[in-house]
Order: C-alpha cells, then sequence, then structure tokens
C-alpha cells in the first residue's frame, strides 16, 4: 500500500546533508551552519516505468526549484544515483513502528502493541488493516529497527534515512476524518489507545507502583503519557546512533506541532537527536486555514530551540489554488521554516513557486 493511501483516501531548507554527513546524528551543533539558501525536499514513490531521460529531466527540475533532497518511498539504486548525478541527495523513507510485513506478523506476534481493552495490532488492527503498530518498549523490537537501519545506510548509493509512522497509533485521528470512520473521539477511546501490553505495564509498574490498566483516567495522567513519550524518544534515539555511525542524516515526518503531537500520537518530537524534522502540517486535515502552517512552523521552531532545522510538510491536495499554495510556502517561511517539504507530485506551477523561496 502507498504511503498515505489511507490519508488520501480519508481526506479527499537548511544546511546541505551531504556535506554534513561528519558531524554525528546526535551531536546538535548540526544546525549552528545554517546555510541562508532555503532546502526543500519531495516525499517521493520511484516509478520504474520511467526511463533515464525521465528522471535526469525531472530532477533536474526539482533542483532547479531550490529543491535538495528527495525521500523515496522504495529502494531503487538507479533513480536514487540518477537524483544525486541531478545534485539531489537521495534518503529513503523507513516505515518505523508500524510494520505489517507477514513474516513479522507470523514469526514475532508478542512484539506488537497491545490496546487498552486487551487487543494486539498483530490479530485486530485499529482503523485499516495496515496499522500493524509494535511496542517500543521491547528489547526485541529496538535492536530489529537498529538493524534495519544499519541495514538501509550500508548502501553506498544511500545518502540518509527519513523516518516515518515513528509514533504510536492514533488514539485520536484528525478532525477530517471522524466523519470518514463514523467515530466520534472527543475523548480517548480504548481500542485505539496503547500500549498495554506486559513490557509496558510491568516497566510503568516498577517505576510508578501502578498497573496502567488500574489507572481510572489514563487519558489524565502525567506520568503514563511521559512514559510513552519516553519510549518513542529512545527509539528515535537509538536508531540516531547507528545514522551517526554512518555518518549519515537522519530525519523523520512528524505531526503537525508538538502539542498535536504529543497529544494524539505520544510522539515528542522536540526532544529527538536529529538533522532535520518535517512536520506534516496538512492544514485541511484538522480543518484549519493556510495561515495555521504558520503557526504550527512558529510553534515548532519555539520549541526546537536551534537543535535542527525544521521543513514545514505541505500536503499539495489540501490547496485550492497555486495561490493559495503560495500563501502556505511564504507563511513558512516568514514564520521559520528552513524550507519545504512536499507530498504530492509537484509540477511546473508548484515548482515555480518553490523556487521563489529558495533564498
Amino acid at each position: 500500500m502507498n504511503k498515505r493511501e489511507f490519508l488520501k483516501t480519508s481526506v479527499l531548507a537548511g544546511t546541505g546533508f551531504l556535506a554534513a554527513k561528519t558531524i554525528s546524528a546526535n551531536e546538535n551543533n548540526f544546525s549552528k551552519n545554517i546555510n541562508p539558501e532555503k532546502r526543500h525536499w519531495v516525499w517521493e514513490n520511484p516509478d520504474n516505468r520511467e526511463n533515464d531521460g525521465q528522471l535526469k529531466q525531472k530532477y533536474s527540475s526539482y533542483y532547479d526549484a531550490g529543491v535538495r533532497g528527495i525521500f523515496f518511498e522504495a529502494d531503487s539504486e538507479r533513480h536514487f544515483r540518477v537524483a544525486n548525478k541531478a545534485g539531489l541527495e537521495a534518503h529513503l523513507w523507513m516505515w518505523t513502528m508500524n510494520r505489517g510485513e507477514k513474516e513479522l506478523l507470523e514469526t514475532h506476534p508478542d512484539w506488537y502493541a497491545v490496546s487498552r481493552d486487551g487487543k494486539s495490532c498483530a490479530t485486530h488492527p485499529p482503523y485499516v488493516n495496515y496499522y500493524r503498530w509494535l511496542c517500543p518498549s521491547k528489547p526485541e523490537v529496538q535492536d530489529y529497527l537498529k538493524n534495519q537501519v544499519k541495514s538501509i545506510l550500508e548502501k553506498e548509493y544511500v545518502d540518509g534515512i527519513h523516518l516515518d509512522y515513528i509514533r504510536f497509533c492514533d488514539v485520536i485521528l484528525p478532525v477530517n476524518l471522524w466523519d470518514k470512520y463514523k467515530i466520534d473521539q472527543t475523548r480517548e477511546l480504548p481500542e485505539y489507545d496503547f500500549c498495554y501490553c506486559e513490557t509496558c505495564r510491568s516497566n510503568f509498574k516498577e517505576k510508578h507502583n501502578t498497573d496502567p490498566l488500574e489507572i481510572a483516567f489514563p487519558d489524565q495522567s502525567l506520568s503514563w503519557r511521559k512514559y510513552r513519550y519516553d519510549r518513542i524518544t529512545h527509539v528515535v534515539n537509538q536508531l540516531a546512533e547507528v545514522a551517526g555511525s554512518f555518518k549519515k542524516p537522519i530525519t523523520a515526518a512528524v505531526f503537525p506541532t508538538p502539542e498535536v503531537a504529543r497529544r494524539i500520537v505520544r510522539q515528542d518530537w522536540t526532544n529527538w537527536n536529529l538533522n532535520g524534522i518535517c512536520p506534516m502540517i496538512y492544514h485541511g486535515f484538522y480543518k484549519e486555514e493556510v495561515s495555521w502552517i504558520g503557526d504550527a512552523v512558529a510553534e515548532g521552531i519555539h520549541f526546537l530551540c536551534g537543535k535542527f532545522p525544521l521543513y514545514a510538510g505541505l500536503f499539495l491536495p489540501d490547496f485550492k489554488s497555486i495561490d493559495e499554495f503560495e500563501a502556505g510556502v511564504k507563511t513558512a517561511i516568514e514564520n521559520g521554516a528552513s524550507g519545504i517539504s512536499v507530498f504530492g507530485k509537484p509540477d511546473g506551477k508548484i515548482l515555480g513557486v518553490l523556487k521563489k523561496y529558495k533564498g
């Protein structure tokens, strides 16, 4: 399934990373050398039907518009090398906590997250069939993910890694999806609240003398929330150490603001050791106006405190016109974004707007 098929069907940049390869992913001085040129990114699903000539033309047009890197959904050495020749960095996009491989489900069902009502993602995926979330507390899961990153970054033609689905399952969906799935999520529902597996419960109980299942109002427990924030942060920072050992950068696609990310997917991304972040500021998903993109960027910049660059993720189908898209880009840049990361197929008009904001 394509990376955001669930979302699409439901709702409808700083310094060069290659030049920064000598900097460990967990060193926070990365952003001190930010170049005034704005750096854009494009999320891309490589199409093997395109020949080298077509790829060269496309990727050269991206570069001309100020795009300096591509997050590729799938591994394609040919695409990566053509992108490199056009001056672009080629980073591989990795599904992290959401892993539904048949072999993994069959051999390690115990690795999967368990909801508050006792159902495992291995057998009862929430919302949609491909939502198969691993438990970040399990050492076996952590080792598995580190090995996945290592196997990716060992490839000479892969310039970096881009983490996606690096979070818990959505305990609350973006409001624009409630009608689609006939769900009222004005409160946290047990079937979407994770993880209550034996590992998480025993770890939390050891520290706080309470079984999470015995908390009367788990959505109001600050210590239980923090436990889950820290589990994802621990996974990310372990993966950052792996990336640092290869002297290759690590980035992540995250929920739009620090507050939204913590509240609905237990994602505390301002405390991660990364080289850059791409918040998915998809205003249409939250029934917000284009101006909210700037508000979201400003919030992220404020809480990052210069730790690493922020590239505003914009979802092209959310924009009703090219003028509206330009307004979104403009407010993102004015509020501190180091560039734009585009989800969707950018045409000449979109590239024209990006070009205006590349320096």
